[in-house]
């Protein structure tokens, strides 16, 4: 089949995000974990390709997602959406800006947007200004990522700084009067030499006014769910036939390991409710990593009962990681957690386990390389933006979930459980 809309991520529990909120429609998606090394075969309505260059620099990620945009184009994409991070995780030396403006250059695009917005998910723009919850983002625990600390709510600020050309605003009072006035002022805007336009966007109804009024751009940027009204677009449009095949796919068998790498306030909360059930877990400690490596966390994992899903996790407070990183360096202590669940991953899939809960982008990119999994199939969705996906390692057919740190319930780890054990 010949693709039509060609998606990049930043990372891969953002790209698993993407890819859900696609397959809502019905329509078969494919997501790649890194750029394909083969030509396009046997690809699907709309391909999502996750990449890891979130916090890369500037002149790999560019390097990368060109790479990405020449296969997609390949596979026939003639649209293509950028996706980032829903709390638009760059600093002022980040890289969302300059893979958008290098992606419209090879695509002779003159103007795209910006809506990181995610509504089910607590994200919201106003009049540029990016909210989590009711709290700016400058003000959310954001501001404390460890990569990614996000110390600037506006937009247009951010992203000035990252690009060449004009930066502008469609803002809410616009969006609310539809899809003729979005375009009229984005025509205006690009009147002005204005490139880059953050959108603003509040509610459910705003991405549909939105993603209609944009549509036909050759480039969308933005977070996964401004991508959700495009199968009825396309549709609608007669791109696109929305009685495409289902999957087929079958939950695999109940030995289940739970991964957990994100220091998010709402990870954390994921696993402190999960340990309140009584579930076996395995606290990682950079320091203790450093001194004695992984041997001891793959003993304790070797006598651990699969069936009642033992939980490792390096998930922290903010104080605890820094300490970590104070004596370790950032980078180091960010390597040694990945490399690890990364190792235990494959222990777990060896001694049978065949449902993987994955907690935190940097983790999910960690453990499906180590998983030496690069083609993924989605399924159902446990929570707004996060799928069951399922592929082949190590010759087993596996479930697996990337969960972004902040998305899902308290109850997220088992909720997972649940919807597989419904299909």
């Amino acid at each position: 089949m010949t693709t039509l809309l060609g998606c990049i991520a930043d990372d891969f529990t953002g790209a698993t995000d993407l890819a859900g909120l696609l397959a809502r429609s019905g329509v078969a998606v494919s997501l790649r974990i890194g750029v394909p090394t083969s030509p396009p075969k046997e690809t699907a309505a709309f391909e999502v390709i996750a990449l890891k260059c979130r916090t890369a620099p500037v002149a790999d990620a560019v390097a990368e997602t060109k790479a990405a945009l020449a296969w997609l184009g390949q596979a026939g994409a003639q649209r293509f959406f950028w996706k980032y991070c829903s709390t638009f995780d760059s600093t002022p030396d980040g890289n969302i800006g300059p893979v958008a403006e290098a992606l419209m250059q090879e695509l002779g695009a003159d103007q795209t947007i910006y809506c990181p917005a995610f509504p089910e998910n607590g994200r919201s723009i106003f009049m540029g200004n990016l909210f989590v919850g009711t709290q700016p983002l400058a003000e959310s625990p954001m501001k404390d990522h460890p990569l990614t600390p996000m110390r600037d709510s506006n937009l247009m600020r951010l992203l000035k700084p990252q690009v060449t050309r004009g930066v502008g605003l469609v803002n809410r009072l616009c969006v609310a009067q539809g899809v003729d006035a979005v375009r009229d002022q984005l025509a205006a805007l690009k009147a002005t030499d204005c490139a880059h336009v953050v959108v603003d966007a509040v509610a459910n109804e705003d991405l549909v006014t939105i993603a209609a009024a944009s549509r036909d751009m050759p480039l969308m940027t933005g977070g996964s769910a401004l991508a959700m009204p495009l199968p009825q677009l396309y549709s609608d449009d007669g791109l696109l036939d929305l009685e495409a095949a289902q999957s087929r796919n079958v939950a695999p068998e109940h030995a289940t390991i739970v991964l957990s790498g994100s220091c998010s306030a709402m990870t954390n909360a994921q696993v402190a409710k999960y340990l309140d059930g009584g579930a076996p877990s395995f606290r990682l400690d950079p320091l203790a990593l450093a001194e004695r490596g992984t041997a001891p966390v793959l003993e304790w994992l070797a006598q651990q009962d699969l069936a009642e899903a033992p939980l490792i996790y390096a998930t922290a407070d903010p104080a605890s990681v820094k300490a970590a990183q104070a004596r370790l360096g950032v980078a180091k202590a960010g390597e040694m957690i990945e490399a690890t669940l990364a190792a235990c991953a494959v222990a777990a899939r060896d001694a049978g386990a065949r449902r993987f809960i994955v907690a935190g982008g940097e983790t999910s990119g960690a453990v499906t390389q180590g998983l030496g999994v690069d083609a993924l199939d989605i399924g159902p969705e446990i929570a707004p933006g996060v799928p069951w996906t399922f592929c082949t390692s190590g010759g087993a057919r596996i479930a697996l979930t990337l969960k972004s740190g902040n998305f899902g319930a308290e109850t997220f780890f088992g909720d997972a459980t649940s919807v597989l054990d419904a299909m």
